[in-house]
């Protein structure tokens, strides 16, 4: 590790935070990795660990930050949703720009969340929270305006979220997420429920520094309600940032921010546009799930990741080149994730089927989601899809005609293992 390099901290650099490695190294800093629980979560791909000069297993809040002193690094920031609540604590303490612990609580607990943006006066979900469930039910009972939502205080990617149409689906919802784990490995001591946000739901993913914010992207998403109640989701598409809401939701994502404390780093919103005007469902300050540097950068003209490390590492140049600025929509594009009902271990992967996919003409990235010796199972959430895909091209008849394509193909892309015989 040079000594006039800067040194940037990540926690829990999980999912799409293996792209913030590359383009703070492309921008001349070090990494360290902080893992802020004992083992890696077993929901999510490992870290990818061999960009960074160094890497710890936090246990001991004074022991972390004082060897990470030993490195005076210049941020410390979430490479993704877990990291969030150690990533602010950390960058508090080291005096580095940090978004603060006093609204921590705030960005991760969904129930908080939406409390901050009560306190704020903007519009969102009625809500409450528990764990009786009789008075979970007379809630839904009381606002007498199904369907409500049930879900998680604290998880992501809809896991464990329910779309209940009556009371009895409501307190089914509940003993289903009581008592189980999170993808994060929270136990769900409470569920949330909240009133239905009836509209089309998009994600505004920014980047800030002191306040000052970029806009990355606004995408609509497409979703399906499957007959157990779970919402999950198909594809999202590329807006542009003067398309239709997307400077009502600019807008109002920026408020949000505000409300809840956000003033660094990436953020990635989810915000459904009702009659009366745009609700939160949820805000991460991270980068987005979804985001992959060459594709959106191909598609907006810039990524999520590369403008985070600019911020962190010159911003000044951030703040005189993006601060108050939106993308640029250069051509249609839509991220697509595929679903399955089937169930069963991975023998191998189809090569012919992928191929069959890859080819198709708007097809610029296809990403596996489960390898041989993996288990697929009907799909839920988006930890249980199959396949991510991005795909641009200059009109979306061409990306429907495609998509229309790979829902034909995705089932034959994995070979299940045949247990018909039992195992040996």
């Amino acid at each position: 590790m040079s000594q006039n390099r800067p040194v940037v901290v990540l926690v829990d650099a999980y999912t799409s935070g293996k792209y913030l490695p590359p383009e703070f190294t492309a921008l001349g800093a070090d990494l360290v990795h902080v893992q802020s629980t004992p083992e890696f979560m077993p929901s999510m791909p490992a870290p990818e660990l061999g960009g960074y000069t160094a890497t710890l297993v936090h246990t001991d809040l004074e022991k972390t930050l004082l060897r990470l002193a030993e490195f005076a690094p210049v941020a410390v920031l979430a490479g993704q949703e877990p990291g969030v609540v150690l990533a602010d604590l950390l960058s508090e303490r080291l005096g580095l720009p940090t978004n603060g612990t006093a609204l921590s609580a705030a960005r991760r607990d969904k129930y908080l969340m939406g409390e901050a943006l009560r306190t704020a006066g903007l519009h969102r979900a009625e809500q409450t929270k528990g764990r009786d469930l009789d008075a979970l039910v007379a809630w839904a009972r009381d606002l007498a305006d199904f369907p409500v939502v049930v879900k998680p205080l604290n998880s992501a990617a809809g896991d464990g979220v329910f779309i209940c149409a009556d009371e009895g689906e409501v307190r089914r919802a509940a003993q289903e997420i009581l008592g189980t784990r999170t993808i994060y490995g929270d136990t769900n001591a409470e569920v949330l429920i909240q009133s239905y946000l009836h509209g089309t739901e998009y994600v505004v993913d920014m980047v800030s520094y002191g306040r000052r914010r970029y806009v990355c992207g606004v995408w609509e998403y497409q979703k399906r309600l499957l007959p157990t109640g779970r919402n999950i989701y198909d594809r999202e598409r590329l807006l542009a940032p003067d398309e239709g809401p997307a400077p009502e939701l600019i807008a109002y994502v920026e408020r949000a921010l505000d409300a809840l404390g956000v003033h660094f780093g990436p953020t990635h919103a989810e915000v459904i546009v009702t009659p009366t005007g745009p609700a939160l469902v949820e805000v991460g300050t991270r980068i987005a799930g979804n985001m992959h540097p060459g594709f959106h950068t191909l598609c907006a003209g810039g990524n999520q990741a590369n403008l985070t490390a600019l911020a962190y590492l010159a911003p000044a140049q951030f703040v005189r080149g993006y601060a108050g600025r939106s993308y640029d929509k250069l051509r249609e594009a839509v991220c697509c994730t595929t679903s399955t009902t089937l169930s069963g271990v991975v023998d191998s992967v189809d090569e012919q089927a992928v191929g069959e996919i890859a080819e198709l003409e708007t097809v610029v990235r296809l990403d596996l989601k489960t390898e041989p010796g993996g288990v697929l199972r009907p799909t839920v959430d988006l930890y249980s899809s199959t396949m991510r895909i991005f795909m641009a091209g200059t009109s979306m008849d061409a990306i429907d005609r495609d998509c229309a394509r790979i829902e034909d193909i995705k089932d034959r892309v994995y070979r299940l293992r045949d247990t018909s015989a039992g195992e040996q």
